[in-house]
């Protein structure tokens, strides 16, 4: 068991022929990535990167028995397009696409709930179970298989936090990158209790960051269960000023609950043991685990 994807996992890309959709494609068939196709309307029954490329989600569901999407499509259709795998019957689906209109994701998120899949994103680097399955723009590398996972917002982060615990001596799971929307498919929370109940994930990194509350309800979350798993956590954003958007189109300090200062508060409060600095991710987590 893994979480989210594996070795089985059988993707398609939507957006497939585009520059973007066809750069990482290549990028994860090369990890070994299970791709089994992809969706560009219009260019179905040709090939590309040596796979079939489909007209609709549908027909890739059906001819290629898909139940993964990872989604490279223009802001102004992403919306549509994670709906079309909702509806097709993909069991996860990745949103790479950044600069989504807010109003588009609260469509899609109040209708994706009518159907059992898991959106991860949208604006999001994707989610690894090393050695298995790349389905995302993360540099695979860079993470070696191993029992720590890690649930993040920023991209860049989640690459360095995984190099952190590799160069400990451990490895990861699976690592998430929720995304850094205001909505997204999957709050900390949620991923965080994916890899809570994993088997084959020993302890959790949680990177946030300013603005938002995913990162309290994740902490009170990880209390209540008694802390079973050791979390190491950092928050993103501890100089930013009030009321300016840093980065992520969720990256503002609306509230005094919202800054850096107090999340870390927070996350301690619920027995998180929080880091100042990334660079403290690997030595701290090593204590955490007793080594």
């Amino acid at each position: 068991m893994s979480v989210l994807v594996n070795k089985d996992s059988k993707i398609i890309v939507q957006g497939f022929t585009g520059k973007e959709g066809g750069f990482h494609a290549g990028q994860m068939i090369d990890y070994g990535t299970n791709v089994v196709g992809g969706v560009t309307p219009g260019k179905g029954g040709q090939e590309h990167l040596g796979k079939p490329v489909f007209n609709s989600v549908d027909e890739a569901v059906n001819k290629a028995d898909a139940d993964t999407s990872i989604i490279f499509v223009p802001p102004r259709f992403a919306g549509d397009a994670i709906m079309e795998a909702a509806e097709a019957g993909i069991k996860v689906i990745i949103c790479i696409t950044e600069g989504i209109p807010v109003q588009d994701m609260v469509k899609v998120k109040a209708y994706i709930e009518k159907f059992d899949c898991t959106l991860i994103g949208p604006n999001c680097p994707g989610v690894i179970t090393p050695e298995e399955a790349k389905v995302g723009i993360m540099p695979g590398f860079v993470f070696k298989k191993g029992r720590i996972g890690i649930v993040s917002k920023s991209g860049t982060l989640t690459y360095e936090a995984a190099d952190q615990i590799v160069k400990a001596g451990l490895g990861i799971s699976t690592a998430i990158g929720i995304g850094g929307d205001p909505i997204v498919g999957t709050p900390t929370r949620e991923a965080v209790k994916l890899l809570m109940e994993d088997p084959e994930t020993d302890a959790i990194v949680m990177i946030g960051e300013i603005g938002g509350n995913y990162e309290a309800l994740a902490a009170e979350y990880i209390s209540s269960t008694g802390n079973k798993k050791p979390v190491v956590g950092f928050i993103a954003g501890q100089t930013a000023p009030a009321g300016r958007t840093m980065g992520h189109a969720g990256a503002i300090v609306g509230g005094e609950d919202d800054t850096a200062e107090a999340k870390m508060r927070i996350m301690a409060e619920h027995g998180i043991h929080v880091v100042q600095s990334p660079a403290e991710i690997g030595e701290t987590m090593l204590k955490a685990l007793g080594k």
